[in-house]
């Protein structure tokens, strides 16, 4: 079964999905990443994979219910909202327009609530009241696709939400650790360089119609990730950003989301995003793309504070919005031509 762009409209999608998890015969799942560094890539789930992840998601959040489809069902945390609504025997809920309020309406009383999003959503919706009853009324919010601010879990913790953040792929079925946590039968490990490895039943079988890809980053059963980290001494994973987001800049290295976490620590900065681009004086630029009210110097004071000057970012763009892809991460090929 495919869902690839252009996908079906969400309804259809759901339906598609519920035949497919039903299905006495095997069948794999071709789901499209999201492309927002690169070009997207065809990832290869068959439904044993898919179903480990409900299962140990389920495990590890300890209750099962309706889920609230407020994401693209054409990719792998769409689809994965889909298949944990199932799965528990309940028809997943469409979310029109970000209005989680009006999706919980209709919802009523007879299952404990669950929601997945991306951070730029929660954001977002914790700015609407309407909104911010209605997120407190899940049992938990699954948030992924990029890190989660401290300042948006306290915002969430505050209002009565219960975060959880998630860390996967679609290479891994989506999310396979939890507020740091690999869930059960899921490995984790570091290898060379810091890069996060990651083994178990959730792990894809491939790359469609790409063999090199899959050797490249399938090997001996491990998911090779494009990501670093690190493992605290309780076992709790920190993704310290992808393994390329490092830069030299005027012959220093700058780690990018150090410098992005720093400005969303600022009370002025609502989102932010940190590239680097190629400059004849510098080798790379750093460039911070912010959304707030804030002067440029003001913000490089604000990262040579905590962090050496070098890292400041050399150009602040201030925008109304990030630009998102249609699975609502940040769209960093279109914030790389603005720069």
């Amino acid at each position: 079964m495919n869902l690839l762009s252009p996908s079906p409209a969400p309804g259809t999608a759901v339906e598609q999905l519920g035949a497919w998890l039903s299905a006495d015969a095997p069948a794999a799942l071709v789901i499209e990443t999201s492309g927002s560094t690169g070009s997207p890539k065809r990832v290869v789930l068959r439904r044993e994979t898919v179903l480990a992840s409900v299962l140990a998601s389920a495990a590890r959040l300890g209750e099962t219910g309706r889920w609230l489809l407020a994401l693209p069902s054409s990719y792998v945390a769409g689809v994965q909202v889909v298949c944990r609504s199932f799965v528990a025997g309940h028809v997943p809920l469409l979310v029109h327009g970000l209005d989680l309020a009006a999706a919980v309406d209709r919802a009523g009383d007879d299952a404990a609530l669950f929601t997945s999003l991306v951070p730029t959503q929660l954001h977002r919706l914790l700015d609407r009241p309407e909104q911010v009853r209605a997120l407190a009324r899940m049992h938990t919010v699954l948030v992924g696709g990029g890190p989660v601010a401290p300042a948006l879990r306290r915002r969430a913790a505050d209002a009565g939400v219960r975060v959880v953040a998630t860390y996967g792929a679609s290479e891994t079925a989506g999310g396979c650790v939890y507020d740091g946590l690999p869930l059960d039968g899921v490995a984790l490990v570091i290898g060379s360089g810091g890069r996060i490895r990651i083994g178990g039943p959730t792990v894809f079988s491939g790359y469609d119609g790409d063999p090199t890809l899959t050797a490249e980053t399938l090997v001996d059963g491990w998911y090779l990730t494009s990501d670093a980290g690190r493992l605290d001494e309780d076992g709790r994973l920190h993704v310290l950003g992808r393994v390329d987001d490092v830069v030299v800049s005027g012959g220093v290295n700058v780690p990018l989301p150090a410098v992005a976490a720093r400005l969303l620590e600022h009370p002025g900065v609502a989102e932010a995003e940190v590239l680097g681009v190629d400059d004849p004086e510098w080798g790379t630029r750093v460039v911070a793309f912010v959304v707030g009210a804030t002067g440029a110097v003001d913000l490089r004071e604000w990262v040579a504070a905590s962090h050496p000057r070098a890292w400041a970012p050399r150009d602040v763009r201030h925008l109304d919005a990030l630009p998102l892809l249609g699975n609502g991460k940040v769209d960093r090929t279109a914030l790389r031509e603005l720069a």
